[in-house]
This record gives structure tokens, C-alpha cells and sequence, in this order.
């Protein structure tokens, strides 16, 4: 089945505009949003665009923002009651590829949080509709907003791998997960700092995506976030290793053969502050 769900609203919205006269569904589509209500005995808030949401489970963790991105499961039906598409496993998605309905709905849940969106049309897919959506259509989706950004899952896939192969680290306040196997005895590096060392880098399946082959020199201001702030736990001489979960490294986006979301495991020689 198609992916409805996932055309940019923008691109959407911008080829309606370019109807000569397109009808203006609100006022049919709200009659037939009251109706299913009062059928299903349902009760919905409505907030200024026209979306109708029910929260029947609100989460405790992040509400998500426009530039985050989202792991959704959810199931897509018409007030009829037949489903037009359905993902239970989930699927991870940039906010802003989302039809206004859902950008929307998703602001009033955290992490964690199931609810329903009742979306008229000019928040969904509009006069001309999408694929198997007629044009004007009231869509309705039951929504499970499973994680945002990549910080729940990425703590999980950290923890997993340092039991599967029974390691210990510290985690910080932001997120980083460090080891110092060997402490060393010399100064501590602070982010302002150019350091001296060596490293090979690894995903959590253990491929192997840069190492240097001597010893490299980097300003710490160069570099990701997770890996200046992981040089600070360690001293000249030190070994150790620091496990970068995505929003400390390549984020939603990635870089290069880096995919978005992903951990980043450094294994890291501290030889000197230069």
C-alpha cells in the first residue's frame, strides 16, 4: 500500500492554489465531522484550523517542533469507517513532510501519546484528493506517537549493545554514553582545545565507517558535539571510548555514509593537548 500519508503538504497545497475556483469544503466537511461525533459518541477538541483531535493517552515524553522528526504508528480511515492505509509497526518521518493535519495534531502530543485526528480536507489532501483520498475527503487517523527526534531509540539501541557485549558507560546529562578503559595521567582537554589522538569509529553492527591510520590533530570546536564533549572526560595518555547517540552527531539529516539517526561508537587514544 502506499505511503498517503508522507507527500509535503507544501507541494500539495501549492497545486490547489492553482485551481481557477476550488471549492471550499469546510463547512460540509464540519457537518460530517459533528455527525460521526455524535454517532461514535465521541468527543473531540477543535482547535483554530479546524482539526478535531481526541487524546486518549497522553505521553510524558517530548512534544514535537516543526524541525524534529517523528516515529509514528497509526491507522488512516474515512468517517465510513474504511481504511485506506495502516502502519502498526511505525515509521520514522520529518515532521514538515507531513500533510498540516498531522503537523499540527502531533503539537498537542508527547512522546508516548496516542490519539485521534479528525482532518477536514483543506488540512489533508485538499480538492484533488491523493491516490485512493477523493478530493475534500474528512480523514481520520488514530495516531501513536512512538518517539521524537532519535533520543528514546538511540538510548535503547546504546544500552542493548553495551549488555550484548557486557560493557559498562556513564551517561551524561545530554545523552553521552563514555568509557575510560585506561585512565590517563595528564591534563583534561577543555572544548576550546586542540588534541593529539587516534580513533576508529563503528556503527553498533560493528561496521567500521573512519579510523585514522596515526595520530590526527583536531580542534574540538571542529568537531560533533558528542565527540568534544566525550574528549572532556578524558586526560592525556587516556584510552577510552565514547557511544554518540545521533542529536550529539549527524542528527535527522546524517552526512555522507552516515544515515540519519544513527548511534556512533568512537573507540579514542588521547596523546596529547596541543
Amino acid at each position: 500500500m502506499k505511503h498517503l500519508l508522507f507527500i509535503c503538504a507544501l507541494v500539495l497545497f501549492t497545486a490547489c492554489e492553482k485551481d481557477e475556483a476550488p471549492h471550499d469544503y469546510s463547512t460540509e466537511n464540519e457537518v460530517e465531522i459533528q455527525t460521526y461525533l455524535a454517532e461514535n459518541n465521541l468527543d473531540s477538541k477543535k482547535s483554530g484550523s479546524g482539526l478535531h483531535y481526541i487524546l486518549h493517552e497522553q505521553g510524558k515524553g517530548a512534544v514535537p517542533l516543526p524541525t524534529d522528526r517523528v516515529k509514528v504508528a497509526y491507522k488512516g480511515y474515512f468517517t465510513d469507517g474504511t481504511v485506506f492505509e495502516e502502519n502498526t509497526e511505525g515509521i520514522s518521518i520529518a515532521l514538515n513532510h507531513l500533510i498540516k493535519g498531522w503537523q499540527e495534531g502531533l503539537s498537542f502530543m508527547r512522546e508516548g501519546a496516542k490519539a485521534t485526528l479528525i482532518i477536514p480536507a483543506h488540512l489533508g489532501y485538499g480538492n484533488k484528493g491523493q491516490n485512493d483520498i477523493p478530493g475534500g475527503s474528512v480523514i481520520i487517523f488514530d495516531v501513536e506517537l512512538i518517539y521524537v527526534n532519535y533520543t528514546t531509540e538511540n538510548d535503547l539501541e546504546i544500552q542493548e549493545y553495551l549488555t550484548e557485549n557486557n560493557l559498562t558507560a556513564q551517561k551524561t546529562t545530554t545523552g553521552l554514553y563514555y568509557s575510560i578503559d585506561t585512565p590517563g595521567t595528564g591534563d583534561t582537554p577543555s572544548l576550546s582545545d586542540t588534541v593529539k589522538l587516534t580513533y576508529k569509529g563503528y556503527f553498533t553492527d560493528g561496521e567500521t565507517f573512519d579510523q585514522s591510520t596515526s595520530e590526527v590533530t583536531f580542534n574540538l570546536e571542529n568537531l560533533i558535539k558528542g565527540f568534544a564533549e566525550g574528549m572532556t572526560y578524558f586526560q592525556e595518555g587516556g584510552i577510552g571510548t565514547l557511544y554518540i547517540p545521533a542529536h550529539l552527531a549527524y542528527g535527522n539529516t546524517g552526512q555522507g555514509d552516515i544515515s540519519a539517526g544513527t548511534v556512533l561508537i568512537f573507540d579514542i587514544e588521547l596523546v596529547s593537548i596541543d
